[in-house]
């Protein structure tokens, strides 16, 4: 069934695939099926003015639209690289590097380097020297694999 279809679409399979790929880009966002589309309608307008040559062979066709592919890749990295701009609050999304500087007082001991401290309306762990409930800590560093603040005394 499948390759009657594609038998019947002739030079219009480049154009199809590239807009179903298009079409996948809508529902599944990365902007990467986007470049592999342009890639195939190329091919396919191309296909369209050289279906009848006799060079243009499904080989020849393949290996136009992993060029074409590679190529629409590599120049819509370097669009998107050169689009991207400086955010006006870098540390939006990363809460932990928000409170490096700050100083809080331990809620819990600093036991075995570990603790907990209490900053806003969160209670974050710690890791540092062993100190006392009470004792005054400044954030130096924020753990992104654990999600652990690394304190000093203050």
């Amino acid at each position: 069934m499948l390759s009657s279809i594609v038998e019947e679409l002739g030079p219009w399979n480049w154009t199809v695939f590239g807009v179903i790929l298009l079409t996948l880009e809508i529902f599944a966002p990365g902007v990467f099926l986007l470049w592999i589309g342009i890639a195939a309608l190329i091919v396919g307008a191309i296909s369209l003015a050289l279906w009848d040559a006799a060079f243009w062979t499904w080989h020849v066709q393949m290996l136009l639209f992993l060029a074409l592919s590679l190529i629409s890749a590599y120049v819509g990295k370097r669009i998107m690289a050169s689009r991207s701009e400086q955010s006006d609050q870098p540390l939006l999304n990363r809460r932990g590097d928000q409170l490096i500087g700050r100083v809080a007082t331990l809620i819990e001991p600093i036991e075995n380097g570990r603790g907990r401290v209490k900053l806003g309306d969160t209670m974050w762990r710690v890791a540092g020297p062993d100190l006392p409930a009470g004792a005054r800590v400044r954030v130096v560093k924020a753990s992104d694999i654990d999600l652990e603040l690394i304190v000093e005394a203050a």
